[in-house]
């Protein structure tokens, strides 16, 4: 997989032109291991990727990082999530902007749950996020819940829940195969159908830049800089020389000045830019030279 090339795709859509570098590190860290696995001759169908990337754009919020569950709700936003939990704002109330509170009201007596705080210590965490000791259990993370939310284990999660069908006993084989091609059903393997539709345009942007990227030659269209995080310092973005070297490369101007000392290539370079300012400045008419009247 050439990256760049799949960078500068995921980057017009899904993220709708911009990506920051945590975003590009959540992939890097997704292809790392579905690379790996490759390796292993466990994963073929490239739709797997695609959906698994799709389903951690929708369920991280387009952050490509493990979440851990946001409980923090108004009265009013409980009675919307929970209609049937709280069905007035005054039984709202008492759980409103407490979240361990709330968690352990919604998720107690469930999933595994059986202890006053385990709703709390079992809340969502992850990538698709697991909830419930039951299934932090068939993880392994019964005892150690919040390693959930690490980036490592939460890929592990991710793969072997929506590959090996841990979440809800569907995988992607099921809906992906010789035979089949159905992004919109393959919602089942995670949440039933919950914005499956939606879920299944991110495949399909997904899917176009994985395609793109296994291209044998490089594409018109890709240029490398839209691979790069917006976020990134600039003396990390490989765009320093942009205001100086720009006009000549920097090894081009290096040679129009003679000057290889980098000290020395940074003075006159600098004295070109205050050159540069200053003659803009004059022919713009933002300044003028008045000559003293002739005595």
């Amino acid at each position: 997989m050439n990256r760049t090339t799949f960078l500068a795709y995921a980057r017009r859509a899904p993220f709708g032109g911009r990506l920051m570098q945590s975003q590009i590190d959540g992939m890097n860290a997704i292809l790392d291991e579905w690379d790996r696995r490759q390796s292993t001759g466990k994963v073929i169908d490239n739709r797997h990727l695609a959906y698994m990337l799709a389903t951690v754009f929708h369920e991280t919020g387009g952050t490509m990082q493990p979440v851990t569950e946001n409980l923090n709700y108004s009265a009013e936003r409980l009675t919307q999530v929970w209609p049937t939990r709280f069905p007035t704002l005054a039984s709202a109330k008492p759980f409103a902007r407490n979240p361990r509170k709330l968690a352990n009201k919604v998720y107690g007596g469930r999933m595994g749950n059986t202890a006053p705080d385990d709703g709390w210590l079992y809340r969502g965490r992850g990538l698709p996020q697991i909830t419930g000791k039951e299934n932090y259990d068939k993880f392994g993370l019964a005892k150690t819940p919040e390693k959930a939310a690490e980036t490592a284990t939460a890929i592990r999660i991710l793969f072997d829940g929506m590959i090996g069908g841990m979440f809800t006993g569907r995988k992607l084989a099921d809906y992906f195969n010789q035979a089949d091609n159905d992004p919109v059903g393959a919602r089942k393997i995670v949440n039933g159908t919950d914005k499956a539709k939606l879920i299944a345009g991110y495949f399909g942007n997904f899917l176009d830049a994985i395609e793109a990227s296994r291209m044998p030659a490089e594409l018109p269209d890709v240029k490398p800089e839209a691979a790069k995080a917006d976020d990134m310092p600039a003396e990390r973005s490989g765009t320093v020389v942009t205001t100086v070297g720009g006009l000549f490369g920097g090894a081009g101007l290096s040679a129009v000045l003679g000057v290889n000392n980098p000290y020395a290539f940074g003075i006159a370079a600098l004295l070109i830019v205050i050159g540069s300012i200053a003659a803009f400045m004059f022919f713009t008419g933002r300044w003028s030279v008045n000559r003293a009247a002739a005595r």
